[in-house]
């Protein structure tokens, strides 16, 4: 079993720094859309219908050079 480590920053009312072993990401947004940037260079988009437990996420990861 590995060890796993993140923590979550809110900085303002949209944006949120978040640290984890595998390095340093942001999402900006609200509870309704969501987009983020992974450590690894992964963009998520996440549209969610409060109260339903229903969402939607859409990921795509960027070459870096």
């Amino acid at each position: 079993m590995g060890i796993r480590f993140s923590k979550s920053i809110k900085i303002g009312k949209y944006i949120r720094w978040n640290i984890s072993k595998s390095g340093v990401g942001f999402s900006i947004g609200n509870r309704f859309l969501r987009i983020g940037l992974s450590p690894k260079g992964i963009v998520r988009k996440t549209l969610t219908l409060p109260k339903t437990g229903i969402s939607y996420i859409t990921q795509k990861k960027i070459k870096r050079k």
